[in-house]
């Protein structure tokens, strides 16, 4: 999901509108979408395929001792699929995951077609196709087979949602560009330009990705996390407390792209320096990601431990919303919402502080 999700959003929202700009160059043009391109392509095939195994999980979860490798067969999991409906469900879960997976397919044909020279000139229609197709994978997997019973439960798959969705776009889209930036050689002199508008508008996309995962993430760590003692006392506390220090780690290199090399980016594209601004965005700034995707990959591979609850290990009480909780989370998003702009017009400012040092 992370390459399916991440490369499309960060394409249709990044690199779609930078390429059009002025500052790219017809070859440098050619040689990115030819790169993006391939990424999307073998994403769809990465998202076929582990869509497939994740499927045959959830087959080998229902059975009662069925092996993984028996759940692989085609049979078993059509027999799943067509499993009726429980009580006081809405749909049956078998039936959802069908939908899922019939998207799931049709995300991945439009991306696999990419690996087709003459599917190449139409990479937007096939990638705004692929977009919304690949969100739905996740969104029906979320949507629940029976009425929420309260506010509390409605709620939770929307957060958990949010969480996905914009943790996705957030190591995808640095995963992408990451791999882009490793073109640098057959690029021209001038894509740093074309270069330093990318990481601006991904530097956008990055804060309200960096929002919603920390928003989402307090409201789920709330839900399943009773005290700070179950962080280190419970398996599902410390899988947590990893998860969250990888996370924070992450955004102290974003926050060092912001604040120190974003301001230097900008007074190297101010003083027309074109070899300076080759070198910090296609050399220095993509170090910086590496360490950032690297942290991210990190982050998913906490994931699959995150099963459960620590409340539940405690054997402490579930949680239950009140207004002072919603009122603490509306307070939660503005001082958010504050720190970011905070944070933007301080690397505006040392950008400007910098150019008239210069000057």
């Amino acid at each position: 999901m992370s390459g399916a999700i991440g490369a499309t959003v960060t394409y249709a929202s990044v690199i779609r509108p930078a390429l059009r700009s002025q500052a790219a160059e017809a070859a440098d043009i050619a040689v990115l979408r030819r790169r993006t391109a391939s990424y999307l392509a073998w994403s769809g095939l990465v998202l076929l395929v582990a869509g497939y195994f994740q499927l045959a999980a959830r087959v080998a979860r229902a059975g009662k001792g069925m092996a993984f490798g028996d759940a692989l067969a085609p049979g078993r999991i059509w027999d799943y699929l067509q499993a009726p409906a429980g009580k006081g469900a809405w749909v049956a879960q078998g039936t959802l995951f069908l939908v899922q997976n019939a998207v799931l397919v049709l995300a991945s044909a439009a991306l696999l077609a990419l690996f087709l020279p003459q599917a190449r000139r139409h990479l937007d229609a096939l990638a705004l196709t692929a977009l919304p197709l690949s969100l739905l994978v996740t969104l029906i997997a979320g949507m629940p087979a029976v009425k929420p019973k309260d506010t509390d439960a409605a709620l939770n798959p929307v957060f958990d949602q949010l969480h996905i969705v914009s943790g996705v776009v957030w190591i995808g889209g640095l995963a992408l560009l990451v791999a882009l930036a490793d073109a640098r050689r057959a690029l021209g002199a001038g894509a740093g330009v074309l270069w330093a508008d990318l990481w601006r508008r991904f530097s956008l996309v990055a804060l309200v990705c960096v929002g919603a995962v920390l928003v989402s993430g307090l409201w789920l760590s709330w839900k399943h996390v009773g005290g700070l003692g179950q962080l280190w006392t419970t398996g599902y506390g410390f899988a947590l407390l990893v998860k969250i220090l990888l996370v924070l780690a992450m955004i102290a290199a974003g926050g060092f792209n912001q604040l120190w090399l974003m301001p230097r980016i900008v007074r190297a594209r101010q003083a027309d320096s074109a070899g300076s601004l080759v070198h910090l965005t296609l050399r220095h700034f993509p170090k910086v990601v590496w360490a950032e995707v690297a942290l991210g990959v990190a982050v998913l591979g906490v994931m699959p431990f995150l099963a459960g609850s620590a409340r539940t290990e405690a054997g402490s009480p579930p949680a239950v919303s009140s207004g002072s909780i919603f009122a603490a989370g509306a307070a939660l998003v503005l001082t958010l919402a504050a720190s970011f702009l905070i944070t933007a017009r301080v690397s505006d400012a040392l950008a400007r502080r910098g150019s008239a040092a210069t000057a």
